[in-house]
């Protein structure tokens, strides 16, 4: 069961939990939810407060979602869900109710977000900030090894406004 915390108690390596471990971005409500898998991103305070900034491709099915919405979470998982991370990083919830093909029990933060029961830590935030990355100011190498269909991400910045952990 999660346990609401405060953020600056998490006690986690943030290079490998995001990086190694992965996360799911999830938005839009306990009843009509997407998410998707990311190993991009980060930890830190800006504005006076503690946030996650994660990253997302235009034609990712989830970004409609953070798009639309005030609050996104972001859950880590055990090694045990790898595969399950896998399969919301792999295929699209436009053709595929992720959390069910996963298992997931999906509950709902104070402010309404949804998130994964079955996480280990879950860090509830607030768009603060979007913006895609601008492609003049990306290094070419970064552009020809990241970027060959010339997709750039978009940028969100979250103030972490609840955090929960096993």
């Amino acid at each position: 069961m999660l346990k609401r915390i405060d953020p600056k108690t998490i006690g986690k390596n943030v290079f490998s939990l995001i990086g190694d471990q992965w996360m799911l971005i999830t938005a839009g409500t306990a009843e009509a939810c997407n998410t998707m898998t990311a190993s991009w991103g980060g930890l830190g305070v800006i504005w006076g407060a503690p946030a996650a900034t994660c990253y997302i491709r235009p034609q990712r099915y989830t970004k409609e979602f953070v798009d639309r919405e005030a609050f996104f979470t972001l859950s880590f998982f055990g090694e045990e869900y790898r595969k399950a991370l896998s399969l919301c990083g792999s295929r699209s919830g436009r053709d595929v109710d992720k959390a069910a093909e996963c298992g997931f029990t999906v509950k709902a933060a104070e402010c309404g977000a949804p998130y994964f029961e079955e996480a280990e830590l879950v860090l509830v935030c607030r768009k603060r900030f979007a913006q895609p990355m601008d492609p003049a100011l990306i290094p070419e190498d970064v552009k020809e090894r990241w970027y060959p269909a010339r997709d750039y991400h978009t940028m969100y910045i979250g103030e972490i406004v609840e955090a929960y952990q096993k």
